[in-house]
């Protein structure tokens, strides 16, 4: 029994475009979910001295994720796990303390 993986060549996507754009799927069903459970985006004010709720800093995540793998690309090269890393970190800040 072989198993192939879908051909997404026809959107010239390759498998690392397919995950990411699987893994915003899941953030955003996620945060749908968490909206869902506990409503109202827990909005609160933090370092940038206005008010954000869950989605602003979602946004703010990715947003800065999208820069620091831009950076990455322009100064470091094609290996982007260092920036993933920092990606990963950067959220986690703006999570916590914005």
């Amino acid at each position: 029994m072989s198993f192939s993986l879908p051909d997404f060549s026809w959107m010239a996507w390759t498998w690392p475009t397919v995950i990411f754009f699987i893994v915003i799927a899941l953030l955003l069903i996620g945060m749908g979910v968490w909206e869902y459970a506990v409503p109202g985006g827990n909005p609160r004010i933090g370092i940038l001295r206005f008010e954000t709720t869950r989605g602003d800093r979602l946004f703010l995540s990715l947003l800065g994720a999208a820069f620091i793998h831009l950076a990455w690309l322009g100064l470091g090269g094609p290996d982007l796990w260092w920036a993933l890393a920092i990606s990963v970190v950067y959220a986690i800040g703006v999570f916590r303390y914005v």
